[in-house]
């Protein structure tokens, strides 16, 4: 019987297929006991286990490239640094060879006993991480029956589950899933941004959707709007191939927009940069007509590496992306990188409590003897191939923006001693994602040749709210009026110096925002190509005069609402 049941929109698209229902991560696992004799077999099933999944998340590692790496890679990272936690697979251990328990009993118990620890915490940042725990475990269950762990996917279908990891979703769509809905989840997750680069439908907060959903039953669902129609009948199916068939209409036009001039109405000229972190990336924005790069992540070198990345790897790396781009200019951003995420590399730093508030970034860079000397000898190389600018990350006030001037000055004395072909001058910029940098910002502009503002960041510490926190929907969010004085505040810091200022973020990436942006003064935009041309359409029905003039009525707004209610008023077109 058909049945209508709605979510939150958090990935557009329209998919049709039979229901793939993943019960939430729980070991439903009776007790279990072995003799005494069966103790070492045992063991060496449950290490032969853990053996077979990080050679899956290895496997795994080595196929991301580009977005994906950098999305996906972090779980998979910490996934693989839970694997190693002694807590974890000690306490298996005793439980298996003192307590006499099966393999995935003593999964189970443990599994509780880490969950209670993290319960009890009064950070809900941390208490949320259980959810890693939950899929180091499921991987292990899975692993222990010689299934795949979380790969439940089939061509056609769409899965219907609690929550679904980043690390899950690539491989779920090179399975053929067509869509995903979670029972809760938040459409700013990073599962969602990545469902939106990967152009899978996905629909979040659909909280009947396991209790009313069985394997088998025929759904649709619209990503667009959340809605999700169990057993649909012919006027839904209708609707479904009608919004197919906009769909691949969209994306017709949008394609004949790649070598069309970034433009408003009005004649104003925006620049539309590309993030990206690998030739691919690169070559993409190339053909979509993108202004240059405008964040270059060099993460990917680091992560997943069993030593550092020397000179000579990072320089051939720098210098790929230079020749693909053309001549047009790439912004290199130094290395961004919590050290609870370099571990294998000798970067970690052991008991740091909150790393997204610990050494990361160009504190880390600072703080690690020769890591940014090197660095910065790669870039500087790279740029006798073609322009380029190195942006600096996590940048807290001035100190750190002169540090690594001072730095890069070094840098370029020595290589000229050296005989090597490099640019005259390096542009160096700051990354505005810390409120602290934000305020001072008058303080130091100086130092900068431009200025970029990362939003993701800028925005949870600004409102002291996790974006993946689904407790904390209601508070996470750029339509905040804090943010906006911020951005207003910081372009204008930027215009009185003639300095470009560009955003980057999933807000840049939005096009519903981009009337915003352009109203608060912003005329550059970073974002990943699979959302380029998408804005650059929004901004070509934009009239930048009107935008300007309806400005400080935005900025009277006093909350979402007011915010939302001038989104309304002022559209694109």
């Amino acid at each position: 019987m058909r049945q209508l049941l709605s979510g939150t929109a958090a990935a557009r698209g329209s998919a049709l297929g039979r229901a793939r229902v993943r019960l939430p991560h729980a070991l439903d696992i009776d007790e279990a006991r072995i003799g005494a004799e069966d103790v070492e077999a045992e063991l060496a099933r449950f290490h032969e286990s853990v053996d077979s999944v990080r050679a899956d998340m290895r496997s795994l590692r080595e196929r991301l490239h580009g977005a994906l790496a950098q999305e996906i890679g972090e779980f998979l990272d910490l996934h693989a640094l839970l694997l190693d936690d002694p807590e974890l697979l000690s306490g298996i251990d005793a439980l298996i060879r003192t307590g006499l328990y099966t393999a995935d009993y003593a999964l189970r118990l443990q599994r509780n006993r880490i969950a209670a620890v993290f319960e009890g915490m009064d950070d809900p940042y941390l208490r949320s991480r259980i959810d890693d725990i939950d899929q180091v475990i499921g991987r292990l269950h899975a692993a222990l029956h010689s299934q795949r762990a979380a790969l439940q996917g089939a061509s056609g279908e769409i899965l219907v589950t609690d929550t679904v990891a980043p690390a899950e979703l690539a491989e779920l769509q090179a399975q053929g899933v067509v869509g995903v809905i979670t029972a809760g989840g938040s459409p700013l997750s990073h599962s969602a941004i990545l469902a939106r680069s990967l152009h899978l439908p996905l629909v979040v907060g659909a909280a009947q959707a396991l209790q009313k959903i069985n394997d088998g039953d025929v759904l649709a669902i619209d990503g667009g709007s959340g809605l999700v129609v169990l057993e649909p009948d012919a006027a839904d199916l209708r609707g479904h191939h009608r919004r197919v068939a906009e769909v691949k209409r969209e994306r017709r036009q949008l394609n004949r927009l790649r070598r069309e001039p970034t433009r408003t109405l009005d004649g104003a000229d925006i620049k539309l940069w590309a993030n990206a972190e690998s030739r691919n990336d690169v070559t993409e924005a190339h053909a979509l007509g993108a202004a240059g790069v405008g964040l270059y992540r060099t993460e990917f070198l680091f992560l997943g590496s069993s030593e550092l990345p020397d000179e000579e790897a990072q320089f051939r790396a720098y210098r790929d992306a230079v020749l693909a781009m053309t001549g047009r200019t790439v912004t290199i951003r130094t290395l961004d990188l919590g050290a609870d995420k370099a571990d294998k590399t000798g970067l970690a730093l052991r008991n740091e409590p909150n790393p997204a508030l610990g050494l990361r970034g160009v504190r880390l860079s600072l703080a690690r003897s020769g890591l940014l000397h090197t660095q910065l000898r790669a870039i500087a190389r790279a740029s006798g191939y073609g322009p380029l600018r190195v942006l600096v990350p996590m940048v807290s006030g001035g100190e750190e923006v002169r540090a690594v001037r001072h730095a890069l000055d070094e840098v370029l004395r020595e290589l000229r001693a050296e005989g090597r072909e490099i640019a005259a001058q390096i542009p160096l910029g700051a990354m505005i994602e810390v409120p602290s940098a934000a305020l001072a910002l008058p303080t130091f502009v100086g130092l900068c040749d431009f200025l970029s503002i990362g939003t993701n960041d800028l925005v949870q510490y600004l409102l002291a709210a996790d974006r993946t926190n689904e407790a904390l929907d209601g508070l996470y969010s750029p339509l905040h009026p804090a943010v906006l004085r911020v951005l207003r505040d910081v372009v204008r810091t930027g215009q009185r110096r003639g300095m470009p200022v560009t955003v980057c973020g999933e807000i840049a990436a939005d096009p519903a925002f981009v009337p915003m942006l352009l109203a608060l003064g912003l005329t550059e935009l970073s974002l990943h190509p699979a959302t380029l041309l998408e804005v650059r359409r929004t901004i070509r029905a934009c009239d930048l005069g009107q935008l300007r003039a309806a400005a400080p009525a935005l900025l009277r707004a006093r909350n979402r609402s007011g915010i939302e209610r001038w989104l309304q008023a002022n559209p694109a077109g």
